[in-house]
């Protein structure tokens, strides 16, 4: 960010956290200096390891959403004879104040009301002395620290993107106000031909059936066909690849242990799976009594929601391999949201 005149960033972490601090920033010149029990020592502990400095920002790591464009308005807002500076978004729903029980007993005028974000700036100097000032005194954001030393502070226009993450959902909603993540669909095809054999394994259901399935694994087409598809929505080979069927650890093996690789590796990438739809192409067994059981087992495994697998099942009208019964096929297709 040296573009927006940053020149030195300097993180204040739990020094419990610091292996994994380093493996966030290991492609990036940042220091690390260890905070305290609130928030108001953590950033006198950051004030501190700052040295020679003319401006200082000092920004909650929960709003990731930072811009250059909001650093170089509060900058400017310096540049301009300001003291402090801080992004903020004026309210725009309705405020009502309410009891315990959730009961409304009062309107709050919103005139004139701000929501206020980080990163907050303000001149080293002046920041320093009023957290001197201050004492071990405990605030709720460094406005107020300055305001109680006499210091005025200047809003700039901020960023719904700036959005602190408090919630559950609230990545959710930062991601698509960044732009973060990108949608990708991945394909996949097995086919396997019938033996000897009293039962199949299809999408992790066992299905009585005059005949079995030849495999190295449990030769289950249809969990086969969707580990592709994940692996093809995440760029990283086929099923082959990852479990060769010349490795006698996978003869026999039962294939959720595959799907469930898949599914780690996606969640390893970064990347959510956000629904799965297979077609299983065969004349017998009939598909239809066992499909609802095989999304339950393809949902748990994905830990999906059962709305958001699909199995189906169609024929060929008698015609090749599956018309003639020698074997069956299975299609799958896999949606997933991944980090661009």
């Amino acid at each position: 960010m040296t573009e927006a005149g940053v020149e030195k960033i300097i993180a204040v972490i739990d020094p419990s956290h610091e292996e994994l601090f380093r493996g966030a920033t290991k492609a990036l010149s940042v220091k690390s200096v260890a905070g305290g029990a609130t928030r108001s020592q953590s950033v006198r502990a950051g004030l501190a390891a700052v040295g020679a400095a003319d401006a200082v920002l000092i920004h909650d790591a929960a709003r990731p959403g930072l811009t250059v464009g909001v650093i170089s308005s509060l900058l400017a807002a310096l540049e301009a004879g300001a003291d402090g500076a801080a992004p903020a978004l004026p309210i725009a729903d309705s405020l009502r104040r309410a009891d315990v029980g959730g009961d409304v007993v009062a309107e709050v005028e919103r005139d004139g009301l701000w929501a206020v974000q980080t990163p907050q700036a303000f001149r080293l100097d002046a920041i320093g002395a009023a957290y001197a000032k201050a004492g071990d005194a405990t605030f709720s954001d460094d406005i107020a620290v300055a305001r109680a030393a006499g210091i005025k502070v200047r809003l700039v226009p901020g960023e719904a993107r700036l959005m602190k993450l408090t919630y559950p959902g609230d990545l959710a909603i930062l991601e698509a106000l960044m732009g973060a993540r990108t949608t990708c669909v991945g394909s996949g095809y097995d086919a396997h031909r019938f033996g000897a054999g009293d039962y199949v394994t299809l999408c992790g259901v066992r299905i009585t059936h005059e005949k079995g399935l030849l495999g190295h694994s449990d030769a289950d087409a249809g969990w086969h066909a969707l580990v592709d598809a994940i692996l093809g929505a995440l760029g990283d080979g086929d099923i082959g690849a990852h479990f060769p069927p010349s490795d006698a650890r996978w003869k026999g093996a039962d294939s959720e242990t595959f799907l469930r690789h898949a599914a780690k590796l996606a969640a390893d990438a970064g990347a959510r799976i956000v629904h799965v739809d297979l077609t299983l192409v065969c004349e017998r067994p009939k598909i239809g009594p066992h499909r609802e059981q095989m999304r339950a087992r393809t949902a748990e495994v994905l830990g999906l929601p059962l709305a958001r697998v699909s199995v189906k099942a169609t024929t060929t009208e008698r015609m090749g391999f599956t018309g003639r019964e020698e074997g069956l096929a299975a299609m799958a297709t896999a949606t997933l949201e991944r980090p661009c």
